[in-house]
């Protein structure tokens, strides 16, 4: 038996809502970093560096906007050479990315490519090895997400594009990449709150981030005895260019609202978490999830 309450009635109130960000909307993912209003917070010029990646290379997929150009500047600030993975449409962003990254003293190797391909993943660990001789960082950042009130609305094209992005290439670059990665090396993957909370829009993507929480502590177990290290940081709600090509103008109104600090996060806020999981003051750390998320909680 399932019990049924009545309601007495109901009650109206008038509760008046910040506007967190301008109404917009881009058609296409991914979205374009150069065309939001605000453009994310990428560079927190009050970093103080102090070399702990220094004489490092990185890869970072999705690395042209939002927390990928986030973690590279970081990266950068912290001594690190870094390869940047994008798709053709994002090339403007990417190469804004390479330029921050020369501006504080490094290079950036742009590759453009679909990391659905497991082709490419070998491409780009030839490319990076080519230039730098080396791999110590692999990031694995990309990322699609297609909002659908029914999980019937999800079609099976969408569902295998979601998956495809999402989780694939972390095998396919993991594999590419580990004959080259030697004892001290970091992986680390992107997460998402929506992973541990849940998100009735998000059936699939978040079904995709619970599967990069799984692939972390699995892959970390079994890489531990090599001495890599494999982490994964599980954002909250984060302003970049996956939002406003993904959401309407009227959700993207009170985007980020709903987290107890009652914003969302910028891009360079969960730069210091990557720098942490790639460097030597996480030598005791692996198959773990950090949550940088606005003070969800969630259960680890």
């Amino acid at each position: 038996m399932v019990p049924t309450y009545p309601y007495l009635g109901n009650e109206t109130k008038c509760i008046e809502t910040p506007i967190t960000f301008p109404p917009q909307h881009q058609d296409v993912q991914p979205g374009l970093e150069y065309l939001m209003n605000p453009v994310p917070i990428s560079d927190n010029t009050e970093y103080k560096s102090s070399e702990k990646l220094k004489g490092k290379i990185a890869i970072i997929t999705g690395g042209d906007s939002g927390i990928g150009r986030a973690v590279a500047i970081g990266f950068a600030k912290e001594g690190a050479d870094t390869a940047i993975v994008f798709t053709p449409r994002e090339r403007q962003d990417a190469e804004l990315t390479g330029k921050a990254v020369e501006f504080y003293g490094q290079h950036a190797l742009l590759v453009e490519g679909d990391l659905r391909q497991p082709d490419f993943s070998e491409k780009i660990v030839e490319e990076v090895l080519e230039r730098f001789g080396k791999i110590d960082i692999l990031v694995l950042n990309q990322g699609v997400q297609f909002p659908q009130k029914s999980i019937s609305d999800i079609s099976d094209e969408q569902l295998e594009n979601t998956y495809r992005t999402n989780i694939f290439p972390n095998f396919y670059m993991t594999k590419a990449a580990l004959p080259y990665l030697k004892p001290g090396s970091s992986i680390i993957s992107t997460a998402s709150v929506t992973a541990y909370a849940g998100e009735p829009l998000l059936v699939d993507y978040s079904s995709t981030k619970g599967a990069i929480v799984s692939f972390t502590r699995s892959l970390a177990l079994q890489l531990v005895s090599k001495g890599i290290r494999v982490n994964a940081v599980a954002p909250g709600p984060i302003w970049t260019p996956l939002i406003v090509s993904s959401f309407s103008d009227e959700y993207v109104k009170t985007f980020g609202l709903d987290t107890p600090m009652k914003r969302a996060g910028q891009p360079f806020e969960l730069a210091p978490t990557y720098i942490y999981l790639a460097s030597d003051d996480s030598s005791f750390v692996t198959g773990q999830v950090l949550h940088v998320n606005g003070g969800t909680m969630t259960e680890t």
